[in-house]
């Protein structure tokens, strides 16, 4: 009989099991019956369209809802995970796609909130500039939250995850607002967690991101698990099929001749309005009817308070500094630019593009005017018209009037941004200003949106995209331009340039030859 110091050691349990989680609200079942396991230092990749189920089960697991059936066990042992606090207790930590930053504190003090109180504030505060510094995600713990881009609030979030010293990190869309540098940067953290033992769950809509990072998937659809694979072995099609029942549609992209300027912007030169906000230096462009043009850059470079001069929110620009269709448009509100046939959709969804206890149908009025009548909302109409943009957009949204009863912040981070974004497309504007028009949505969901936009500027709109994803800026747009430091380089038809290009312009260097073909594509 073999001594009990030689046999084979056991193999550790799961980092997580979840058995049979279900979880019902009024309007739908947002999980029935999920079961998923999770190893220790597997990065695990969560999968499904917009309104599967993936945040709900994740908000299982870290204790902010509360499952009507079904075990949680964690290290092998049967967990009942009653808040957030607990789960970190437990060594779980979570990066929310909508993050739950308090805008008046600093980041340090936002951090420092969520952490051991035995460390001093400037303790936290030395910690965050280690780990900014260490994994590339850099970041001034002593700035105001309110005064950072979304791409900025993302990395205080995922740094107050991993300061938290994880055994389980959830990362719930994490690189939707990140350059591919960054991506690259995080990876890399992500892989020396794993390494370390750290398990990650890892849900992301980008399917060539999951095949590069992930070891395990789990595919659900309609709150029910539907697949499980080793994502290395999976194709985009492949993992397409399992998420959606089919590949998304190719984007038809014709050849088409730039009509008249829409919107011209020239000499746009603004202070910041805080300390850290960004300089705007004589940023100068042009927009044609029919055309597309992106904006590229690393979050936090000015397009900000670049969009906020566009849309209007910010009116201290010179009058013909902005000029849409030949109006000097510098100091007018967003009712009147929207007179003038603008629509914007700005970056952050809930608080701006959405007001979160108000129902889809009672938020169409921020922004469109056809059914209040003597300052009376016709509240028939509105539900309709919501039900429209709910049908012809697939935003799936529980609540009564066929969805448009729901409050917006009930709707999942992907479907409120199918809602915001098909609002402003339904109205037919002659120019639309959208920032990260597929941040979060699924690729069948971000197909359509794409489409939509390409739609657009066939029927002769302009669209102007600011976007930090490289791809679909080059998937959708006719010429691309980088804002930098508050400056904006010379344009360059989509065609003629490259990833690797564009990337090296976002330092803020680009050869001042460029600027000879600015007649010819209509660039100040």
């Amino acid at each position: 009989m073999p001594l009990l110091h030689d046999a084979m050691p056991l193999p550790p349990p799961p980092r997580l099991e979840l058995l049979g989680i279900t979880k019902r609200y009024p309007a739908v079942v947002a999980n029935d019956g999920v079961s998923l396991t999770v190893q220790p230092g597997e990065i695990h990749a969560l999968l499904g369209e917009n309104g599967a189920g993936k945040s709900t089960l994740m908000k299982i697991v870290y204790g902010a809802v509360q499952a009507d059936e079904g075990e949680v066990r964690y290290n092998g042992q049967p967990v009942r995970i009653r808040n957030p606090q607990e789960a970190r207790a437990l060594g779980i930590s979570m990066v929310f796609q909508h993050f739950s930053l308090f805008d008046t504190l600093s980041v340090a003090e936002n951090v420092w909130i969520g952490l051991d109180q035995r460390q001093t504030l400037a303790e936290v505060t030395a910690r965050i500039r280690e780990k900014a510094a260490e994994y590339g995600l850099e970041i001034d713990p002593q700035r105001p939250v309110h005064t950072l881009s979304v791409g900025e609030m993302q990395r205080v979030e995922i740094i107050r995850a991993l300061l938290g010293e994880p055994q389980l990190l959830i990362l719930d869309e994490p690189t939707s607002v990140l350059t591919p540098q960054a991506v690259e940067r995080l990876f890399v953290v992500l892989r020396q967690l794993s390494a370390q033992g750290c398990s990650i769950l890892y849900i992301s809509h980008k399917l060539h991101e999951i095949r590069a990072l992930c070891t395990a998937c789990t595919v659900l659809r309609g709150g029910k698990v539907t697949g499980v694979c080793d994502p290395r072995q999976e194709s985009n099609a492949s993992l397409s099929r399992m998420m959606i029942g089919a590949e998304p549609p190719a984007l038809e992209h014709k050849a088409r001749a730039a009509g008249d300027v829409v919107l011209r912007v020239q000499g746009l030169s603004l202070p910041r309005e805080d300390q850290f906000g960004v300089d705007l230096d004589g940023v100068g462009f042009e927009l044609r009817a029919g055309e597309v043009l992106g904006i590229a850059g690393v979050s936090g470079n000015g397009q900000k308070e670049l969009l906020y001069a566009l849309s209007g929110e910010d009116r201290r620009a010179v009058p013909h500094a902005i000029q849409i269709f030949g109006h000097a448009a510098g100091a007018l509100g967003p009712d009147r630019r929207r007179a003038l046939g603008l629509h914007f959709v700005p970056e952050e969804r809930l608080g701006r593009g959405a007001v979160p206890v108000l129902s889809l149908a009672d938020n169409l009025p921020l922004t469109r005017r056809e059914h209040v009548k003597g300052g009376w909302l016709r509240h028939g109409a509105l539900r309709a018209q919501a039900a429209s943009v709910i049908a012809r957009f697939k935003v799936k949204a529980g609540g009564p009037h066929g969805g448009a009863g729901a409050a917006a912040k009930s709707l999942s981070g992907g479907n409120l941004q199918k809602f915001i974004v098909g609002r402003e497309i339904d109205a037919a504007p002659k120019l639309l200003i959208v920032s990260q028009p597929t941040w979060g949505v699924d690729v069948g969901a971000a197909a359509q949106i794409r489409a939509e936009l390409l739609a657009l500027r066939d029927a002769g709109c302009a669209v102007l995209v600011v976007s930090e994803e490289l791809d679909e800026l080059f998937e959708i747009c006719d010429r691309l331009v980088v804002i930098a430091q508050g400056r904006l380089s010379p344009s360059l038809p989509t065609a003629q340039a490259t990833p690797e290009q564009i990337g090296e312009w976002m330092s803020g260097l680009w050869p001042k030859s460029v600027g000879q073909e600015k007649e010819k594509h209509g660039s100040v």
